[in-house]
């Protein structure tokens, strides 16, 4: 008789601590929602940055549109992509570190 008084407390408790395991750590629980909310943030700071390269992208494509056609824009697109320069054009090469595995050295 005395084992049967304890009998529904005890699945109480059971029940409980399971439910309250699973609003901890469950798929759905507190931690998952804390990920959610970091990587929620990571991925506020990448849009933000993809908002950026957008509209430099659309500035671009709009001096190139062909009622406000920029020259200067064109020509620096066309050299750039076609790797050209003007003969009197002064070009800048930036000199690169010596390859410490160059042909010169003895292996």
């Amino acid at each position: 008789m005395r084992f049967r008084a304890f009998i529904f407390p005890l699945l109480a408790l059971g029940a409980g601590g399971y439910f309250g395991y699973h609003l901890q750590n469950g798929d759905h629980g507190l931690t998952a929602r804390a990920d959610l909310q970091r990587r929620a943030a990571v991925l506020e700071g990448e849009l933000e940055g993809l908002r950026e390269v957008r509209l430099r992208i659309e500035r671009d494509v709009a001096l190139l549109e062909p009622d406000s056609l920029d020259p200067d824009m064109l020509d620096e697109r066309a050299r750039a992509i076609l790797n050209l320069a003007h003969p009197g054009d002064l070009v800048m090469m930036k000199r690169r570190p010596p390859d410490p595995t160059g042909p010169l050295v003895k292996r």
